[in-house]
């Protein structure tokens, strides 16, 4: 038939092809036969195939893999708007406040600072990647507002301490007098799982709740320092028992109403929990039931 055999016939065969992978195997669940059949369905402008709205109804699996692609990044792709209104993209190192909002730091004298003064607009692309095809794997872009970031005072503060966990190296030039912290507020952000997975998140399906982040933000720093001193034994057992990476001198960074954050050098892990913590008998109660389990686990 003309759709099968038509000059549309290659843009058919790559539609079919779409909806018809598979993101777990990287292989099509479709013969080449079943492929071309499928074309013929598509390459009417009014087929249902074409009209198929590829955003998915946002489901708690695709929360938890947003908020594990924001937590666990230690850098991204910003993209602000220059002055000319064109777009530009940069490398930036990045952190993440209590409730899980993106840290930046940046210098005076790098273009995109400029540009976030301007117009605090921009976005972050986060998409650690893997093996194989680079589209397989998930992502997500970030629909942000910068605001910058007072040294003084308790965020100052709270800010300077989180990025530093979460960026050691980074105490090099962090007080340097051109360089500044900005928060980006959350807008919105599309999440895409690997190939026909993709979704429109709101910011309460990333963000932690205010009142638990708050409660956990005054407790953080004295319970990070009494886990790595007196508790180093669980920590390692997180890593190795329940994220199963490779052993070593694993050390708590961060502790958020959702989760943990370790790190071993350069490398870093997430450790999400079972349900969120809202107080510190919460968090206290979360650990102690975690280290058990991955003592088992072990």
């Amino acid at each position: 038939t003309l759709a099968r055999e038509g000059p549309n016939r290659g843009r058919n065969l790559a539609v079919a092809w779409r909806l018809a992978y598979d993101p777990d195997t990287e292989s099509p669940e479709m013969s080449a036969g079943s492929l071309a059949a499928s074309a013929g369905s598509v390459d009417e402008p009014g087929s249902s195939a074409l009209r198929k709205d590829p955003i998915r109804p946002t489901d708690d699996e695709a929360r938890a893999l947003g908020r594990q692609l924001l937590r666990g990044a230690r850098s991204g792709a910003l993209a602000t708007l220059g002055r000319d209104g064109h777009p530009s993209s940069s490398l930036v190192s990045l952190a993440t406040d209590g409730d899980g909002t993106p840290l930046i730091l940046v210098s005076a004298l790098s273009a995109h600072t400029a540009h976030l003064e301007a117009d605090p607009r921009c976005s972050l692309l986060l998409a650690p990647g893997g093996k194989g095809d680079p589209l397989a794997h998930a992502r997500i872009t970030l629909k942000l507002r910068a605001r910058k970031v007072a040294r003084e005072g308790a965020e100052g503060e709270r800010v300077r301490r989180r990025f530093l966990a979460r960026q050691p190296k980074a105490a090099l030039y962090v007080d340097f007098g051109d360089f500044s912290f900005f928060a980006l507020d959350l807008q919105g952000a599309s999440l895409n799982g690997g190939f026909g997975r993709a979704y429109e998140l709101v910011p309460a399906d990333l963000l932690s709740d205010a009142k638990a982040s708050s409660a956990i933000a005054a407790m953080e720093e004295g319970a990070v320092e009494h886990m790595n001193a007196d508790h180093a034994d669980a920590i390692r057992a997180y890593a190795t028992g329940l994220l199963k990476a490779e052993d070593g001198e694993w050390r708590l960074t961060g502790l958020d109403p959702d989760g943990a954050d370790l790190a071993r050098g350069d490398a870093v892990l997430r450790l999400p929990f079972p349900a969120p913590v809202t107080d510190a008998a919460a968090m206290r109660r979360t650990l102690v039931e975690l280290a058990a389990a991955a003592r088992a686990a072990a």
